[in-house]
C-alpha cells in the first residue's frame, strides 16, 4: 500500500525505520578514518567490489552486480579512467526526437500576452499570424498561436527530461550524463522564463560537450547560450543601460561566491556584457549595443568585453578555490574545510581548469573512499529515481509512474529549478513527508496505477481548460463556456449571443492546450518491466532471508542491522506462508515487491 493513512505497510515501515537508524554508518565500501581528507590515490590492494560500487553510484546511478563486477575485476585506475576519460567509449543513444511544434514565424516570441497582442495591434500580425479584418475576437487567432507555444515548449520540455532520463539510465558513459546534471544545478535555467525547449536541450548538449573539458571553455560556452542568454536578460543588457543580472550571478553562483567580489566589479562587468544577445538559436553580438568604454573589474582597467572579464574572473584565487568545492561537495563529500578548500583550487589550478583529471584524482583519491565520504550522501531526487531504475535492471525509463510528476513530487524537476542558484543539496531533500514521497514512488513503481491518467494527454486545469472544453462540446457559446468560475452561469445560447471583443483569454488557452497535444508526440507509458523471482533466483536465493540480503545488498549502500534483516525476512516469510522460496515459487513476485518497497522505503536507501 502507499504510504498514506493507517495500514499496515506503513506501521511495518515505520518499525523498519526506527530500527535501521543505527545501521546507516556501516558500509563495506569505507575505509580507515586515517583516509579522511587524503588526496593519494588508493593502491590496488584497496580495490573491491564495494567500492567500485561506490564509485559507480556517484560518478554515474549506480548499476547492476554485473556493472559492478565489471569494474571490480578492473584495477582502481583502470576502473576510473574508464569512467573519467570515456570519449572513446560510442555514444549509443538517439538524439532527441523533435515534435516538429516550432516554426520561423514564432520568432521572436513575445515576452507576454500583452506584448503579443500590443504587437498584433500596431503591425496587424504578431508571432507569425495576422489580425482578423473584421468580426468578432479579431485577435483571438495571436492569442491562440501565443498560448499554442507556451503549451507546445512545456510538453516538448517534458519530453525531453525523459529523453535524458533514458540517457542517465542506459548511457555507457554514464559521468557525461552525471557532470550535464551537475552542471545543469550550477547554471540552473527553467523553462517557466526561458518558454523554448529548444534552447534548454541545446544547453543540456552543451554541458554533455564540455562538461568534463575546461571549464573556461564550458564558461564561455554558457555565457553565449541562447538559454542563459534569455534567462537572465540578456536582450535588456544594452549601452547606456546596462541590466546586472548576468554580471551578478557569473560572480556570486557560476564562479567565486558571495562576498568575493564588489558591487562596482558588477556594474563594470555588466558593460563589458552589454550587447551579447541570441536570435532564435544563435548567440549574436551587437556592436551598437555594446558598451566599448573603458572599464575598471578587479582593479584592472581596459576596454574589456565578456570574454575578457571572464578571464578576470579565472584569474581571481578564489575561483578555482569555488569551483573545485562544489564539484567535491557533489562527488565526494559536503563538508569541506578550509584546509581542503585551498587544497581543491591549488589542485584545479594545476590542471588549467581542466575538469577531468581534477574528477580523475577526487575518483581515486583515498578520501574519496573514507567513512567520511561513503554513504553520507542524501540522493537527490533525479539521482534516486535513476539509480533504482539501473539496480532494478531496466532498460527504459517508465511511463507509470510519470517521471516528471515523481520527480517533482520529490523536489527536483528537470529543466525546471526554483532559482537561478538551482536546488538546494543534503538534508533538504529529506523531510518526514518527502520520505514518504520516496517510498511512495518506489510502490508506484513496482506496483503501477491502473488509474493512471497520462499528465502529457490530459492538461492541467489552468484557465479551468477542461470546463471549457466540455462546456464547448455540449454547445455552449464562447462567453459562457469562458465565464470564471463563481460566477452565475447563463443558459446555452448560439455563437450570436457573443460578447463582442478583441480576444478571450479562456479560449485562446483552451485552443493552445488542445493544438499542442494534437502536435506533441505522446510519452511511452510502459511500466516497469521488472521480474524479481527471476532476480532472486538467478542469485541462487533459496530462504526468505537469503532473498531480503540480496535486495538489500543490491540497492543499499549499507549494511542493515542484523534486527532489520530479520525483520523484513520475517515480513516476506508471513507473506509466503514459508521461508522456503522454491515452495513459494508459482506466487513470488507479489511478496517479493512488497518487500522491494519496504527496503527501498529504509532511510539507508536515501544514501548513496
Amino acid at each position: 500500500m502507499k504510504l498514506s493513512g493507517n495500514n499496515p505497510m506503513k506501521l511495518w515501515l515505520i518499525v523498519l525505520c526506527a530500527a535501521s537508524l543505527p545501521a546507516m554508518a556501516a558500509s563495506p565500501a569505507a575505509g580507515p578514518r586515517a583516509w579522511i581528507g587524503d588526496l593519494t590515490p588508493i593502491s590496488d590492494a584497496d580495490w573491491s567490489p564495494s567500492r567500485a560500487a561506490h564509485m559507480l553510484e556517484r560518478a554515474g546511478f549506480g548499476g547492476t552486480p554485473e556493472d559492478v563486477a565489471k569494474l571490480a575485476a578492473m584495477t582502481p585506475d583502470a576502473a576510473v579512467r574508464h569512467l573519467v576519460y570515456f570519449q572513446d567509449i560510442p555514444d549509443h543513444l538517439p538524439g532527441f526526437d523533435h515534435s516538429g511544434v516550432h516554426d520561423p514565424g514564432i520568432e521572436p516570441f513575445p515576452p507576454s500576452r500583452p506584448a503579443a497582442t500590443d504587437l498584433a495591434k500596431k503591425n496587424g500580425e504578431a508571432i507569425g499570424v495576422k489580425v482578423k479584418p473584421t468580426g468578432n475576437r479579431r485577435l483571438q487567432p495571436v492569442v491562440d498561436r501565443f498560448f499554442y507555444w507556451l503549451r507546445a515548449s512545456r510538453l516538448e520540455t517534458h519530453r525531453v527530461n525523459y529523453w535524458w532520463a533514458n540517457r542517465m539510465l542506459a548511457s555507457r558513459r554514464p559521468l557525461e550524463e552525471k557532470m550535464a546534471l551537475f552542471w545543469h544545478g550550477h547554471f540552473a535555467t527553467t523553462e517557466d522564463k526561458v518558454r523554448d525547449y529548444r534552447k534548454l536541450l541545446g544547453q543540456n548538449e552543451l554541458f554533455r560537450e564540455k562538461g568534463t573539458g575546461n571549464f573556461r571553455d564550458l564558461i564561455i560556452g554558457v555565457s553565449q547560450d541562447p538559454a542563459m542568454l534569455a534567462f537572465l536578460d540578456a536582450g535588456v543588457n544594452v549601452k547606456g543601460s546596462p541590466n546586472e543580472n548576468f554580471a551578478r550571478e557569473i560572480m556570486e553562483l557560476f564562479t567565486m561566491g558571495v562576498g568575493n567580489y564588489s558591487e562596482n566589479d558588477i556594474r563594470e562587468a555588466a558593460r563589458a556584457f552589454t550587447g551579447w544577445n541570441y536570435v532564435d538559436l544563435d548567440f549574436v553580438i551587437t556592436p551598437g549595443k555594446h558598451d566599448g568604454s573603458s572599464k575598471v573589474v578587479f582593479d584592472q582597467k581596459g576596454n574589456f568585453d565578456g570574454i575578457d572579464v571572464i578571464d578576470i574572473i579565472l584569474a581571481q584565487p578564489v575561483t578555482p578555490e569555488y569551483i573545485g568545492a562544489k564539484i567535491y561537495r557533489y562527488f565526494v563529500n559536503d563538508n569541506v574545510s578550509p584546509e581542503m578548500k585551498s587544497k581543491l583550487g591549488r589542485l584545479l589550478r594545476r590542471n588549467n581548469y581542466e575538469i577531468a583529471p581534477y574528477l580523475y584524482t577526487l575518483f581515486m583519491s583515498k578520501d574519496f573512499y573514507s567513512p567520511a565520504s561513503v554513504a553520507t550522501r542524501m540522493k537527490p531526487p533525479v539521482e534516486l529515481v535513476i539509480s533504482t531504475y539501473k539496480k532494478m535492471g531496466l532498460t527504459e525509463v517508465p511511463g507509470v509512474p510519470d517521471f516528471n510528476s515523481v520527480t517533482t513530487s520529490l523536489g527536483q524537476k528537470l529543466l525546471f529549478p526554483p532559482t537561478v542558484a538551482g536546488w538546494a543539496q543534503g538534508k533538504s531533500w529529506i523531510t518526514p513527508g518527502l520520505l514518504l514521497a520516496r517510498s511512495n514512488f518506489v510502490y508506484e513503481t513496482v506496483f503501477p496505477d491502473i488509474n493512471f491518467v497520462p499528465p502529457d494527454r490530459h492538461p492541467s486545469n489552468v484557465f479551468q481548460i477542461s470546463s471549457v472544453a466540455d462546456q464547448l462540446a455540449m454547445g455552449a457559446d464562447v462567453t459562457t463556456a469562458t465565464k470564471p468560475p463563481g460566477r452565475e452561469m447563463t443558459s446555452m445560447s448560439n455563437s450570436m449571443a457573443d460578447r463582442d471583443e478583441a480576444f478571450n483569454t479562456r479560449l485562446g488557452s483552451y485552443r493552445g492546450w488542445r493544438m499542442a497535444i494534437e502536435k506533441v508526440k505522446p510519452i511511452s507509458r510502459a511500466t516497469a518491466q521488472l521480474d524479481l523471482t527471476d532476480m532472486v533466483r538467478s542469485a541462487g536465493c533459496k530462504t526468505a532471508q537469503e532473498a531480503v540480503d540480496y535486495l538489500s545488498g543490491r540497492f543499499l549502500s549499507v549494511n542493515l542491522d542484523v534486527q532489520t534483516r530479520t525483520r523484513l525476512a520475517g515480513f516476506l516469510k508471513s507473506e509466503l506462508g514459508t521461508a522456503d522460496l522454491a515452495r513459494a515459487g508459482s506466487y513470488l513476485e507479489e511478496p517479493l515487491r512488497a518487500t522491494l518497497h519496504l527496503i527501498l522505503s529504509l532511510p539507508d536507501y536515501q544514501l548513496g
